[in-house]
């Protein structure tokens, strides 16, 4: 059976140079030490309620329900804790590399080890949403989006990369029906493999953090969506508005708080600084302003 081509949002605009896995920095590799990311990075995620609905319960709930209304509904339940726990078990993600100077450096970032989920353990669904309810939720929690270049590292230093699995595209790909069914096609891949601690990457594009923003306000910026050949489907797009979502999309949380050779930095800070923004972004630095034009959308 032939799987449709896979929906892929383009924008009009010229594109940047595509980031190639080849062309990333070579040492790109999960540290030995498991302190690096530790717990006190997500302090500010609230433990989840013995009481709270499982994830299959939630989004039966939101099946009459989507865009920003959903996103609404579905921000309220994380906000108050009910995800899995395994999202707080951030997973480290080095990259090494010179300074302009030549003088060579380290940057450790922490990933959550799956895209934004709503429910427990055991029961659970990802949960696409816009990019207000997603900067939301990365503003609570101390966290932020990734960039282009840092998907590509995730996906590069995961522990499992999982196919794309292309659903025929229409209206109805933002359907609530349609993201449910997607997460089972996933768990299917998975087959109950371990998430906690262990870095998932390739079955969804991201949610990612670009200067092209700055320019196409009110937008939402998507890329990736990697083949197991480490191609990303998706370039990256401004093409949709700031509340759009559809099944293919996740929302993977940085923290904010990174390392540079050892030394804990806001990673905010690194992508404003011409120095070290090139081993974390492939746009040059992205500063303040862009990152304040993702949270007003």
């Amino acid at each position: 059976m032939k799987l449709p081509e896979p929906s892929i949002d383009r924008t009009p605009e010229a594109e940047a140079p595509t980031a190639t896995l080849a062309a990333l920095p070579r040492a790109i590799e999960r540290p030995v030490s498991g302190a690096t990311c530790n717990t006190r990075l997500t302090r500010a995620m609230p433990n989840r309620r013995g009481s709270a609905k499982g994830g299959d319960a939630v989004m039966a709930g939101l099946m009459r329900t989507s865009g920003t209304e959903r996103d609404r509904l579905v921000a309220r339940e994380i906000l108050a804790g009910n995800m899995p726990s395994f999202l707080q078990d951030l997973v480290p993600v080095e990259v090494s590399g010179r300074a302009r100077d030549g003088s060579p450096i380290r940057i450790t970032f922490c990933a959550t080890p799956d895209y934004l989920a709503v429910g427990s353990d055991r029961d659970f669904v990802r949960v696409p949403m816009g990019l207000p309810a997603a900067m939301q939720i990365a503003g609570r929690f101390d966290m932020m989006l990734p960039t282009r270049r840092m998907v590509d590292q995730i996906y590069r230093a995961a522990d499992t990369r999982v196919a794309p699995k292309p659903m025929t595209p229409g209206p109805q790909m933002s359907s609530t029906d349609y993201l449910v069914r997607h997460n089972r096609t996933v768990e299917g891949q998975l087959r109950g493999a371990s998430v906690a601690g262990h870095l998932t990457s390739g079955h969804k594009k991201d949610l990612v953090l670009t200067n092209r923003l700055s320019s196409n306000r009110g937008r939402v910026a998507i890329y990736g969506w990697h083949r197991t050949n480490g191609k990303a489907i998706q370039p990256l797009s401004t093409v949709h508005g700031a509340t759009y979502a559809d099944y293919s999309h996740g929302v993977r949380l940085i923290s904010q708080t990174a390392y540079l050779n050892g030394r804990p930095v806001r990673l905010a800070d690194l992508m404003a600084d011409p120095d070290y923004a090139s081993l974390i972004s492939d746009e040059g630095p992205i500063r303040a302003a862009q990152l304040q034009v993702a949270s007003a959308n």
